[in-house]
Order: structure tokens, then C-alpha cells, then sequence
């Protein structure tokens, strides 16, 4: 199948138009054509090769709606014309303990990413994989999603990265009524964090280092900001969160939020991917408090939240763009310039000539 995208071809140059070819269906595999998709900071990082292991040419994008354009003959659960949704893995070993439990993306032999990565499951173990930033996907049929009826498709790509990460670990930590939650970081994660919290029944704060965003938390559903470079207002609220999620991206410091956490309580980290300040043990040993991280959820978990967003009305803020303008999105994200989410609009990339 011919197709088409955006890609980069170094980490240095912009994304540019990209002819190349989708593989021929096999007997599970879905074809879709793409409708949006999700621009994660995740996708400025690999197409920079910020964290070492991008491939090139490389076609970022891992928040996918689409329809389905063509199953493979054994495919059991999509027909044509039905809307489905990708997410950050399209394959893994599907025999392994982690695996058999609904965890994929905890796959032993790791699970094949939907870009940068290659196939080695399902077909070639060449093949490479290029994501949403595309006219045509084909991912096998255990790692398409449905779309529930009353999601609107135009905002709904970020759950497929955002709303998950988020979700998983709230979900984890068995947040519900009554639990007192604080979310560290008010952008595309954390905003979605605030959202999903507040829709399960949990007290949220939001933890920033100025009031400049007091107004956006609570518009968003929070009880309160906690103002994080108050020193005094940070002693008060000492131990009282059951559970706090940091979604900042970057490098930063854990040492003012850990004494924040209740005994036994967890702090998540679901944003940076690299180092971090060393935390003192202090707080941790005398009040039996965790740090710990949490990636995507399985399949069955992604799914699970797409319905629960879809009966409770949650979806992110989003800001619709032309794949023609990612350069100027990717440079915007760079500086926390955009509430909360840009999604592309693929309606905007022509078709490939002879497609």
C-alpha cells in the first residue's frame, strides 16, 4: 500500500514529506486510514534523538483515530467503516507472562513501538514501523482499539498516549472517592491527570511552582493549587496525598513533593525518561513512602479507559492544526506553548500520487 507522512530524516532537519509503503495485509491485520492524530512530546523527543535510539527516516505520532479501510481474512472483531484507534505499541510477543496478564506493554522480549522501531513479531524483523503522522496505517488486529460511541473523534487522539499514562497509574493505585491526589505539571499529561482524577471522585491538587496557572487547574476540575516554591503553604501540607503523579518531562527535583506523601503513599513518575535529582531517602524511610514509575497500560486497560471516558464526558483540550504546520507545533511545544494537546488534522495530507 502506498502511503504518505511526514517525516524526519535526521535529528537535525524538519519534518518533510514522506512517500513510502505500508506492508500487504496479513490474515489479522487491520488497514485504517488515518483521521487524527496526537502530536506527544514524546515525538519531538525521538524525531531530535533525544534519547538515543531513533531511526531514520522516522515518522513520529502514537495518539491514532482511523477508520478501517480493509481487514485481513481471520480478523474477528473490525469491520470496514468502523472507528478504531492506535495507540503506542501495534505489537509484542503475546506468549509471555506479562503478556498473558493484559500487560503488553510490559512485554519481556519488549513490545515493537508504532514508530521508530522494527517489526519482529508479526512479519519481517526489518520492517520498520512509521506512525500516525500518515495517511494509512496497518497494525494487527490485537492492537486496534475501539472507539465508543460519544467520543469525539477530532479530540480523542491524546487519550491514546495522555489519557493512558495517566489513567494507568491512577487505576494502579486504585484512586476513588475520597482519595486525595496531587498532579505535578499542568500540560498535556497533567492536565489529563486532573481530569481522569476528578472524574474517578478523588480530591485533586495541582502542585505548581507559581499561581500563574490557578485559574486553568481549576477550570479543569481540581480543588486547589498548591503553589510549590511556597515553602510555608509546602510544611502544611505536609503527608497529605495518597498519591501524586509527576508528569513533568525534564530533569528536575522530587525532594520538595516526597514529604508531601502520606505513609505508604506513592509518587509516580509518568513524565521524564533520563535522570532526575538524587532524592534523599530521608523522607522515604521515616514515613514508608515510594517513588515509582508506570508507563502506558495493555490493551485491555487502553480500552477500558476509552469507554470510561467516553461514559463520564472526559476528553482533553486540544488545538486542531494542519500537518503542514508540525515544524511550527514541534517548536511551540518545545516551550509549553499550547492548552493542552495539539492534534493534526490528516484530512490535511493529500493523498499520495498512484496511492
Amino acid at each position: 500500500m502506498k502511503t504518505v507522512g511526514y517525516a524526519a530524516r535526521s535529528e537535525t532537519t524538519p519534518l518533510r514529506p514522506y512517500d513510502f509503503e505500508r506492508r500487504e495485509l496479513l490474515p489479522n491485520d487491520v488497514a485504517m486510514e488515518v483521521l487524527y492524530c496526537g502530536v506527544c512530546h514524546s515525538d519531538l523527543h525521538q524525531a531530535r534523538d533525544d534519547w538515543g535510539w531513533s531511526h531514520y527516516p522516522l515518522v513520529p505520532g502514537h495518539e491514532i483515530i482511523g477508520r478501517v479501510t480493509a481487514v485481513g481474512n481471520e480478523v474477528k472483531h473490525y469491520a470496514v467503516g468502523d472507528h478504531v484507534a492506535v495507540g503506542c505499541l501495534v505489537d509484542s510477543c503475546q506468549s509471555c507472562d506479562q503478556c498473558r496478564k493484559g500487560l503488553e506493554q510490559l512485554c519481556r522480549k519488549m513490545p515493537v513501538q508504532t514508530y521508530s522501531d522494527t517489526e519482529r513479531f508479526s512479519c519481517d524483523p526489518s520492517t520498520p514501523t512509521q506512525g500516525g503522522y500518515s495517511k494509512h496505517l496497518v497494525v494487527r488486529e490485537e492492537f486496534v482499539l475501539r472507539v465508543p460511541e460519544g467520543l469525539d473523534l477530532s479530540k480523542a487522539a491524546p487519550l491514546l498516549c495522555a489519557g493512558i499514562t495517566t489513567y494507568s497509574p491512577l487505576r494502579t493505585w486504585n484512586v476513588g472517592p475520597g482519595s486525595r491526589v496531587a498532579v505535578v505539571g499542568l500540560g498535556g499529561l497533567g492536565h489529563m491527570a486532573v481530569k481522569l482524577a476528578t472524574a474517578m471522585g478523588a480530591d485533586v491538587t495541582v502542585l505548581s511552582r507559581t499561581r500563574d496557572k490557578e485559574v486553568d487547574a481549576l477550570a479543569l476540575g481540581a480543588d486547589r493549587l498548591l503553589v510549590s516554591s511556597d515553602t510555608e503553604a509546602m510544611a502544611e501540607a505536609a503527608s497529605s496525598f495518597d498519591l501524586i503523579i509527576d508528569t513533568v518531562p525534564v530533569k528536575h527535583d522530587l525532594n520538595p513533593y516526597i514529604p508531601l506523601l502520606d505513609v505508604d503513599a506513592t509518587l509516580v513518575i509518568v513524565g521524564q525518561i533520563g535522570p532526575l535529582t538524587e532524592p534523599s531517602t530521608v523522607p522515604l524511610l521515616l514515613g514508608r513512602r515510594r517513588i515509582a514509575g508506570s508507563p502506558i497500560g495493555g490493551m485491555a486497560e487502553t480500552q477500558e479507559m476509552l469507554n470510561f471516558c467516553a461514559k463520564v464526558g472526559v476528553l482533553p483540550d486540544v488545538e486542531m492544526i494542519r500537518i503542514q504546520d508540525i515544524n511550527a507545533a514541534f517548536e511551540r511545544l518545545e516551550k509549553a506553548d499550547v492548552r493542552y494537546r495539539f492534534v493534526i488534522d490528516m484530512a490535511s495530507l493529500p493523498l499520495p500520487d498512484a496511492a
